[in-house]
C-alpha cells in the first residue's frame, strides 16, 4: 500500500469522517487579527472555542467571545481541530509541541502567509495527527485582537494546501470549515501558493518600502516634499506600515519567489524610466494604457481619454 493509501487507513481508523464543526471542540493558537477575527466567526457555529495567547490583556478581552482562555498550550489536549494563527515562523517552531500534545485524530490547520516551509514542518507532525495548511487572503491596516472582525473572512479567497499524508475527510472537513466563514476555498500545493503570493501580495509591500525609502532620501534635501504628500502617496505607500515582524516572517520564508519579483519589477521599472528619458510619447502611452486598462478590468476605475478614443474607433 503506497504512503497516501497508509494516511487514509489511518484517518478511516480515526474516524475523521463523523467530525462536522457543530460538535467540534477548536483551539486557537494566537489572537491577533487573524485569531481573534476567527473566534469571533465561529462563535455559535462549534461545539466550543478554546483560546490560546500569552498576552493576559488579550485573554481579558477575549473571553466575551471564548469558552476558555489559557497561556497554558496544554489546553489544546482536548481539541478536535488546533488553529496556528501565529506569524510564519512561530507557527514552523510551534509545530513540535503541537504534534506532541494533540490527541489522535485532531486536524492542525494553520493561516500562515507562506507555505512551503510549513507544509514541510506539518510533515514531521505525528502519523495519528492530521494537518492541512491555509492562508486567508485578507486583512486589515490594523493588526492584534483589538481590530478583529467577524466578518473578515467574508467573500474572500481562503487558500488550503494539503500535505501528502492529508486524508480526503481533513480536505473535507477543511472546506467546510472556510465555507462556514463565508470565504471561498481555492486548493493550491505549497510551492505555487508561495509563488503567486510573492507577486500579488509580498512584492506590493516591498515596492511601497522602497517608496517610503526613496522619498526619506529625497526629503533629507527638501523639507516640503511630506507637507506635499497628498492621497496618491498615502495610498501607494499604505503598505509600508505593515507590522515588521509578521513581513520579517514572510519575505525571509519565501525569500526566493520575493526576490526574483522584486528584480522582475526592477526590470520593468528601468524599461518605464528608459522610455521615459527618451521623451517616447508612443511607447509610454502604449505601455500605460495597456497597464491602465488591465487594473480597470480587475477591480473598475474612472473611464479615460484611451478608453474614448477606443469606443469612438469602434462605433
Amino acid at each position: 500500500m503506497g504512503e497516501q493509501g497508509k494516511n487514509f487507513s489511518i484517518a478511516q481508523s480515526l474516524n475523521l469522517s463523523l467530525l462536522s464543526l457543530r460538535d467540534a471542540t477548536i483551539a486557537i493558537i494566537g489572537l491577533g487579527l487573524m485569531g481573534g477575527s476567527l473566534a469571533l466567526a465561529l462563535r455559535g457555529r462549534c461545539a466550543k472555542i478554546i483560546a490560546v495567547d500569552r498576552d493576559a490583556h488579550t485573554r481579558e478581552n477575549a473571553r466575551a467571545i471564548v469558552d476558555e482562555t489559557s497561556d497554558d498550550l496544554a489546553r489544546i489536549a482536548s481539541a478536535d481541530v488546533i488553529i496556528l494563527a501565529l506569524p510564519v515562523r512561530a507557527i514552523i517552531a510551534m509545530l513540535p509541541r503541537v504534534g506532541a500534545l494533540a490527541k489522535p485524530g485532531a486536524i492542525v490547520i494553520d493561516l500562515g502567509s507562506t507555505k512551503r516551509a510549513i507544509v514541510q514542518a506539518m510533515e514531521q507532525l505525528p502519523a495519528p495527527v492530521q494537518a492541512i495548511g491555509g492562508h486567508p487572503m485578507c486583512g486589515k491596516e490594523n493588526s492584534g485582537f483589538d481590530a478583529a472582525d467577524a466578518n473578515l473572512f467574508c467573500d474572500a479567497r481562503f487558500v488550503l494546501t494539503p500535505l501528502a499524508r492529508t486524508s480526503p475527510q481533513t480536505l473535507a472537513f477543511a472546506q467546510s470549515l472556510v465555507e462556514s466563514l463565508g470565504a471561498r476555498a481555492i486548493i493550491l500545493d505549497a510551492a505555487r501558493h508561495d509563488r503567486i503570493v510573492a507577486a500579488i501580495s509580498h512584492l506590493p509591500f516591498a515596492l511601497a518600502s522602497a517608496l517610503m525609502q526613496t522619498a526619506n532620501d529625497h526629503a533629507r534635501d527638501d523639507d516640503l516634499v511630506f507637507e506635499l504628500a497628498a492621497s496618491g502617496f498615502r495610498d501607494t505607500s499604505r503598505l509600508a506600515a505593515s507590522d515588521v515582524t509578521m513581513m520579517l516572517d514572510i519575505l525571509l520564508t519565501n525569500r526566493d519567489n520575493v526576490a526574483a519579483m522584486i528584480r522582475a519589477s526592477a526590470r520593468n521599472l528601468e524599461t518605464l524610466a528608459n522610455a521615459i528619458e527618451r521623451g517616447d510619447e508612443i511607447e509610454l502611452r502604449a505601455m500605460l494604457d495597456q497597464i491602465a486598462e488591465q487594473r480597470r478590468a480587475m477591480f473598475g476605475g474612472t473611464r479615460t481619454n484611451a478608453d474614448e478614443r477606443r469606443a469612438n474607433r469602434k462605433s
